[in-house]
């Protein structure tokens, strides 16, 4: 396609500038190329023969169809990033007053959120009946994720005075170092009772670590990715187990019980609630309300 003169003419330009002034290898200069050529004919078609007349709103249109045209993430980004480098020198060069590609980027590539377990895979999973310390404190351990969508370096960094199996709830310092009460009730609350019982057994003196290896020191990340894979095989459970797989039946299976997803937000922590805001629209009451009505394992009350 023959682009307009006023499209052309400082494509040329930039060109010989990337050339001769940024020295850019042959390869880079013909992608510049290959992506300002194409955005150049689809503002043609538009309607657009001018580099002058194209605005925010021209970029944002731009940037829909390379999406509607099945542009993978990664590739849009690089030809807006093309275009945002091409204005720039058009801004420099006196042709422009401002970019108008600098507010406009692509979106996010959408990272695959993990499979979660289903309900009857989580029962499955969680029907340990060794009574030996280890096997209670690691049934305790993913009773306690599943049960309170808890992080795994939350749950590794608990110390036995965050628990208050009294009042039903822990105190769980989350990303940033941000503070939140969780409500862990049920199964949760159950299991986390016996392994206190039997903790004295393998617990160093003096070690504040909820959870405890064999060494009696506070158990690891590793340690606990590891015995929660070799359970998930143990109980012949078809899913590889990992612990964030247990936050993410947590949060899957409140939401489908509740449909509620600000109360979710609230007992998973995420990184959008600042620490001041945990509790200005919905008040510790409600989200023990929504766990003990939602979760399927804070109903029963069994070994």
């Amino acid at each position: 396609m023959s682009l307009p003169s006023g499209l052309e003419k400082p494509l040329q330009r930039f060109y010989e500038y990337l050339r001769s002034e940024r020295e850019l290898s042959l390869h880079t200069q013909q992608n510049y190329k290959r992506q300002l050529t194409t955005m150049a004919e689809q503002l043609v078609s538009l309607g657009v023969d001018n580099w002058q007349a194209v605005d925010a709103g021209w970029v944002r249109q731009l940037a829909s169809k390379g999406m509607r045209d099945g542009l993978k993430a990664s590739s849009l980004s690089m030809r807006l990033s093309a275009l945002r480098s091409f204005f720039d020198y058009l801004v420099q060069q006196g042709l422009l007053k401002a970019n108008p590609a600098k507010g406009v980027s692509a979106p996010r590539k959408a990272r695959p959120l993990p499979k979660n377990l289903d309900v009857d895979e989580m029962d499955q999973l969680l029907s340990v009946d060794e009574d030996d310390p280890l096997s209670i404190r690691d049934r305790a351990m993913m009773e306690l994720m599943y049960g309170a969508g808890l992080r795994l370096s939350e749950l590794v960094s608990l110390d036995v005075k965050n628990v208050s199996l009294r009042k039903g709830d822990l105190r769980v310092i989350g990303k940033g170092d941000k503070e939140r009460i969780v409500p862990f009730a049920g199964l949760a609350r159950e299991w986390v009772g016996h392994w206190l019982k039997v903790r004295g057994q393998l617990a160093a003196p003096g070690e504040p670590g909820l959870f405890v290896s064999k060494l009696g020191q506070r158990i690891s990340n590793r340690n606990v990715q590891k015995r929660m894979a070799e359970w998930g095989q143990k109980q012949a459970v078809s899913s590889h187990i990992n612990p964030h797989k247990l936050r993410h039946s947590f949060a899957t299976h409140m939401l489908e019980s509740s449909g509620d997803l600000r109360a979710v937000q609230e007992l998973l922590g995420h990184a959008n609630l600042s620490t001041t805001q945990i509790y200005t629209h919905l008040d510790f009451q409600h989200l023990a309300q929504v766990y003990d009505e939602a979760h399927p394992r804070a109903k029963r009350n069994k070994r």
